[in-house]
């Protein structure tokens, strides 16, 4: 017999169904209270609610697991790449060598972005920050391609999905030249997904821009730790969106805006903010440890801790070695850098931050990365979204494939009552 969940209610009891995962997650399936009871579920946060079943990413923060399709986040890191991986997560299988090199000629065949693309560009002020660009600019992809994609052709999905790739990582690096007042670069199907990213975001007319191998390898490897994510704020926002048959550039440019919050996908931008403010106080990072262990003191040190992670962050170890890589082989001499290196030594160390699993995360190890390789702050949210883009695509696909119903919560109503309707003479 299957299990079920028993509610009590004004002397009543009902059955819900219980659903069980691959991986022996539970869920009591409540569809169908509302039409049974009258009653909804309140869970502000949706902290409590499952909206979807889903195969792409299995997450257990207690134990600090995340495996994309099946696959754990350290092989695919050490072994894979991450064209590879974005393959893994929208397809649902590592590709072969042939699935590769052919996954890998269809990004490189649509990655010309139409010149009236730079008009839109030129429209914004040169400040204006560059996930509002990114997103304006998703969006206005969908003017060069009207037709939605037909979620029925599998030949349909998969030209959508290298598009997508292949677009999405050009205008990424258009947003940064934008503000820098560089020309915009374009790639070079010579070279591999992540040394063009680099080529295009850094590459001047006047001199020949080298890419070093040791940049590329922590790029590769920060893209494939923020590939997916399960359902955060983001990934939720594009299936919402998808839900109502909105097409998958409209869905993508609303995950953009949402990670786009500092809650959300700011993490690494809020880890440099504090290293800078540390170092304008006069560099003093004892006092901040002290001001961190205080719990009057409204201060909390950025980039510790992760509220899935309960034990440690598993992208974290894994991108702390290529942070360290990085800062010695770009021998960067920043200030700012020397800070965050004393934080990590402190948490790693302090009796107070292992007690409290404050370990250092990925936002600040990325945080650390991107800056070193001259990346500006208010760019690291693009990053991120590069890095997100094929778990969006995944989630947008496998939502449109299951059916999913368009996304409508309910609420509980706390206004006013009925009132009578008062001409404005007697307001």
């Amino acid at each position: 017999m299957s299990e079920v969940a028993k509610l009590e209610l004004n002397g009543q009891t009902y059955e819900f169904p219980v659903i069980e995962g691959t991986e022996n997650e539970k869920a009591i399936d409540i569809t169908k209270l509302r039409g049974a009871t009258g009653y909804i579920t309140i869970d502000q946060g949706f902290k409590n609610t499952g909206s979807c079943q889903s195969s792409i990413t299995f997450l257990d923060g207690e134990k600090g697991i995340l495996r994309y399709r099946g696959y754990s986040i350290e092989d695919l890191a050490e072994k894979a790449s991450f064209i590879e991986v974005s393959y893994a997560v929208i397809f649902g299988e590592l590709p072969t060598k042939t699935q590769l090199e052919k996954f890998e000629d269809d990004i490189r065949k649509h990655t010309l972005v139409n010149e009236e693309m730079k008009d839109i560009i030129d429209g914004f002020p040169k400040n204006a920050h560059p996930m509002g660009i990114l997103s304006s600019l998703t969006s206005a992809l969908t003017a060069f391609n009207p037709k939605p994609v037909d979620v029925d052709s599998q030949e349909a999905i998969y030209n959508a999905v290298c598009k997508t790739i292949a677009k999405f990582s050009v205008l990424s690096t258009w947003v940064h030249r934008k503000r820098e007042g560089f020309p915009m670069n374009y790639y070079d199907n010579s070279k591999g997904y992540v040394e063009n990213f680099l080529t295009m975001m850094f590459a001047i007319p006047t001199e020949e821009y080298k890419v070093n191998p040791v940049v590329v390898d922590a790029l590769d490897k920060l893209l494939i730790l923020h590939a997916d994510h399960e359902q955060n704020c983001s990934t939720s926002t594009v299936r919402v969106v998808g839900s109502s048959h909105a097409g998958l550039f409209a869905s993508i440019s609303a995950g953009v805006s949402a990670l786009w919050g500092p809650l959300h996908g700011g993490a690494n931008q809020a880890v440099i903010e504090m290293l800078e403010a540390i170092k304008a106080d006069g560099g003093d990072v004892e006092k901040f440890i002290a001001k961190a262990k205080d719990k009057d003191d409204p201060f909390r040190l950025m980039g510790f801790g992760h509220r899935v992670y309960k034990n440690f962050d598993p992208r974290a170890k894994i991108i702390k070695k290529a942070a360290d890589d990085v800062l010695a082989a770009l021998g960067v001499n920043d200030p700012v850098l020397d800070i965050a290196k004393t934080l990590e030594k402190a948490a790693l160390e302090d009796e107070y931050f292992k007690a409290r699993n404050l370990y250092p995360n990925v936002d600040f190890y990325s945080g650390i990365i991107y800056r070193a390789l001259g990346i500006p702050t208010e760019m690291f949210t693009v990053m991120f979204a590069v890095g997100r883009l094929p778990g969006w695509i995944a989630q947008w696909i496998e939502m449109r494939l299951n059916s999913e119903p368009i996304g409508r919560p309910r609420q509980v109503y706390t206004g006013e009552n009925l009132r009578a309707f008062k001409e404005i003479s007697n307001r």
